[in-house]
């Protein structure tokens, strides 16, 4: 039977728990250096707030993704382009897929870098991984067509032509 020293068998087994309290120190201090967006928001040189229905809310105005495009392009012919753009939360809209696509569109377009609220944590948005989309305009749910249209209040259409209740003229 071979008997090993016991000296090695020591060295190898400091070796190993050192190395797992310097892995464990390193992961912990990680998660400390995480900083909450709202502490940096300042450092950016716009902040830009998801709305509902893919819209933003940009100082104060709700804009639709291409409205959005079109004040980014007046903000480059007047030479004040943000090179960098927080997109954060509303009070009213949480920050959505189509946000994200959108706002990619428009870092490729005006060449800004665009980083977004993640959940507390700043994440940067990859307009290749986030496939940007082509900006659209904003448009409201159409309201289902009446039965009622085309009738005056008394409930007799406008065309003057016959309907059940008689001539359609207002002598009868």
């Amino acid at each position: 039977m071979i008997r090993f020293s016991t000296l090695p068998a020591r060295g190898a087994a400091v070796l190993l728990l050192g190395s797992l309290l310097v892995l464990g120190g390193c992961h912990r201090n990680a998660a400390k250096d995480t900083v909450k967006s709202t502490q940096i928001q300042n450092q950016f040189d716009m902040t830009v707030q998801a709305y509902k229905s893919g819209q933003f809310l940009i100082d104060g105005a709700v804009l639709s993704a291409l409205d959005a495009g079109s004040h980014f392009a007046y903000l480059k012919d007047t030479g004040k382009l943000p090179k960098t753009v927080l997109l954060v939360p509303s009070d009213d809209s949480k920050i959505r897929k189509q946000h994200l696509q959108y706002m990619a569109r428009l870092e490729l377009d005006y060449g800004f870098v665009a980083y977004y609220d993640d959940g507390g944590k700043l994440a940067r948005i990859n307009p290749i991984e986030t496939k940007a989309r082509a900006l659209e305009d904003y448009h409201a749910p159409t309201a289902a067509p009446s039965s009622d249209t085309n009738k005056d209040a008394s409930g007799h259409s406008y065309g003057g032509g016959d309907d059940a209740g008689g001539s359609g003229s207002p002598g009868h």
